[in-house]
């Protein structure tokens, strides 16, 4: 009987201890590629901005679509001269928008335009009002 209540006083005091050191949650700590400790924002570790090299071979940039190929593997879209590419493409409108006024009303880009235009206004009012 001695022996048996040597026992349990033994394995309560191990319980005691374990217990009473570990009644916390433990801070989670982000390791960083070099060994670094990460800051910990609400929502976890802050991401580190990576840098993306630039290209600078004036070659490559005339006869490549650079930042086309996303793969590890392969290369990127080689550009065609213009003949290959349809006669649409050139009629573009790249320089600026065009304004509501010079815009057909039997067209459907005039009307999405000033629904677009309508939404905004609508937008900005209910900002003003005080409730």
């Amino acid at each position: 009987m001695n022996n048996l209540t040597m026992a349990l006083n033994l394995l309560r005091q191990r319980l005691a201890t374990t217990t009473a050191a570990r009644c916390y949650a433990v801070k989670p700590v982000a390791v960083g590629a070099a060994g670094k400790k990460k800051k910990l924002g609400k929502l976890g570790p802050i991401m580190e901005k990576k840098i993306i090299p630039v290209e600078t071979d004036a070659n490559k940039l005339v006869n490549y679509v650079c930042g086309s190929n996303y793969m590890k593997t392969g290369e990127d879209v080689k550009l065609k001269p213009d003949a290959e590419y349809p006669d649409w493409l050139w009629t573009l409108n790249t320089e600026r928008i065009v304004p509501l006024d010079e815009l057909d009303p039997d067209t459907k880009q005039y009307w999405r335009r000033l629904r677009k235009m309508a939404l905004r206004r609508n937008n900005q009012l209910s900002k003003l009002k005080k409730f």
